[in-house]
């Protein structure tokens, strides 16, 4: 997979930021608070750019991966009735202790950035069958995602192994979302989630991933 990205270089006081963010927009992809939970509607295209991303931010514990969305059209679908409100997504390792209050002061003064093409492999990056899903329940695990609230974005702090063993989600909703049939009226769509039960949330909520192929224009 070769993922177009734009590479920002941000200095704020005395540290120096690395942002790194899709160099198209990603249109058909919103990510919506629904306080409880999350959402997530996205297009195949959408899908398979964000499971590059996902991969980019195990691979990048520098830098901060941002996926601007809040201003994204929503999908042509029912809306709940708690509609929520969207949310831009950054991704990071937790190493990189960045201040989720630094981020408004940041994101303004994000320049046009540096274009460059990151190669990333077209297969899931981990096989599943190689995940042990039994030590992710261990009370030893740190590999776990934490979420942090500010400036209507949504930060996704984890270790290089628990983004690289969740990309697949998104990979699954690319390859899968498109020629999906539905065999039942309550699974209308294809979706799959990060979920409680897997082991992967620390301090944070479930993710449901849901494939749209119809969006506002």
């Amino acid at each position: 997979m070769k993922l177009p990205v734009k590479i920002h270089q941000n200095r704020l006081g005395a540290d120096e930021f690395r942002v790194i963010r899709p160099a198209q927009p990603l249109s058909h992809a919103v990510l919506i608070d629904h306080d409880r939970h999350l959402d997530v509607y996205l297009d195949q295209d959408a899908a398979r750019r964000i499971a590059g991303l996902w991969m980019l931010a195990a691979r990048s514990p520098r830098s901060l991966i941002h996926l601007p969305m809040r201003t994204n059209r929503p999908p042509v679908r029912e809306v709940p009735d708690d509609v929520g409100f969207q949310l831009d997504l950054v991704l990071l390792h937790h190493s990189l202790q960045f201040a989720p209050s630094s981020w408004k002061q940041v994101r303004s003064r994000l320049g046009a950035g540096r274009p460059q093409t990151v190669n990333l492999p077209d297969t899931d990056p981990v096989d599943s069958a190689a995940v042990d899903w039994a030590a992710r329940h261990y009370q030893e695990n740190r590999d776990l995602f934490h979420q942090h609230l500010h400036a209507e974005t949504l930060f996704m702090t984890g270790s290089a192994k628990v983004f690289r063993e969740t990309a697949r989600h998104f990979l699954d909703v690319a390859r899968n979302g498109p020629s999906y049939i539905p065999v039942h009226p309550s699974y209308p769509h294809f979706c799959t989630e990060l979920h409680s039960n897997d082991g992967i949330l620390g301090d944070a909520r479930e993710i449901h991933i849901e494939y749209c192929d119809q969006w506002n224009s």
